[in-house]
């Protein structure tokens, strides 16, 4: 599986998550209040427990699967002793933000739990390939085929305030100095909703933002505004740098390991999926048998 697939996987496990973080938190409240009535509309209530019984209904059985699949990962891994190390997590991550454009506002601001995906992607990955078998050759001719795929440039994650004239953008940076917040700010100047906001990670050949706003975060330190408006060809601009990842190349070992998997997937047949191995972890389930 490549990388790009490998994290589509991801990024539908974290949306997972969010569903089943409001189903069970839903779940959590005392069986009394199950009559409480969340929603009014006229003289029609809708009642806790009819919110509840469509909670279960769509998102149920997805999110017991979920857990189900990460339990069977997690015994698995520790039978056959396969452990993802810390700064390989951070490595991924760090690779993941530099080539793409999540936003904190699609789940990129607690990296924590991308971190436990990532982990959960890689173990799976390592149990699904732990019998095939891929050469040191054929890993060191794929590096040096596709060595451009670990070779990545400074990345900024930046937030910006569009308005129309240099004065508003003076006055911005202002209220920035005075102590603002700069989400506050955005809200309040930008000339439109699509002009303020989250950008995401922006590499210096990226030209989907304008040239000089790659320009100004080079000269930024993470946390900090940019001092002096920014001028682009719509207007200007008042930069805030939430992170820098400085650019680098991955060398052939530090990259060997997600080769070795990507390779051995490709020899596979079907889909990444955790329903080869829930046999042999013994797992049932409400819903019966797997399929």
């Amino acid at each position: 599986m490549n990388k790009r697939a490998l994290w589509f996987v991801i990024i539908g496990l974290a949306l997972l998550n969010l569903a089943t973080f409001l189903f069970f938190m839903s779940k959590e409240s005392a069986p009394d209040e199950s009559s409480e009535t969340v929603a009014k509309i006229g003289k029609t209530e809708v009642t806790r427990e009819e919110w509840l019984a469509q909670l279960e209904n769509r998102f149920g059985k997805e999110t017991l699967e979920q857990m189900v699949n990460s339990r069977v990962v997690e015994e698995l891994s520790k039978k056959y002793n396969i452990t993802v190390k810390d700064e390989t997590i951070d490595r991924e991550l760090d690779m993941f933000k530099a080539s793409s454009n999540v936003t904190e506002s699609e789940g990129l601001e607690n990296e924590k739990e991308w971190g436990k995906q990532i982990r959960y992607s890689i173990l799976l990955e390592e149990l699904l390939t732990r019998d095939v078998n891929v050469s040191e050759a054929a890993m060191k001719t794929y590096y040096s085929e596709n060595k451009a795929q670990y070779v990545f440039d400074d990345a900024y994650h930046l937030s910006h305030i569009a308005v129309k004239s240099e004065k508003q953008a003076e006055e911005v940076i202002k209220e920035l100095k005075a102590g603002s917040s700069f989400q506050a700010l955005a809200e309040e100047h930008a000339s439109a909703p699509e002009h303020q906001g989250d950008l995401g990670f922006i590499t210096e050949d990226q030209t989907s933002v304008p040239k000089a706003y790659r320009k100004a975060a080079a000269s930024m330190g993470a946390g900090e505004y940019s001092k002096q408006p920014v001028k682009t060809d719509k207007g200007y601009a008042v930069l805030f740098l939430n992170e820098k990842i400085n650019g680098r190349t991955y060398s052939y070992n530090e990259v060997k390991e997600q080769i070795r998997r990507q390779l051995a997937l490709e020899q596979m047949e079907g889909e990444v999926s955790v329903k080869p191995l829930w046999e042999e972890a013994k797992a049932e389930w409400f819903y019966g048998q797997k399929d």
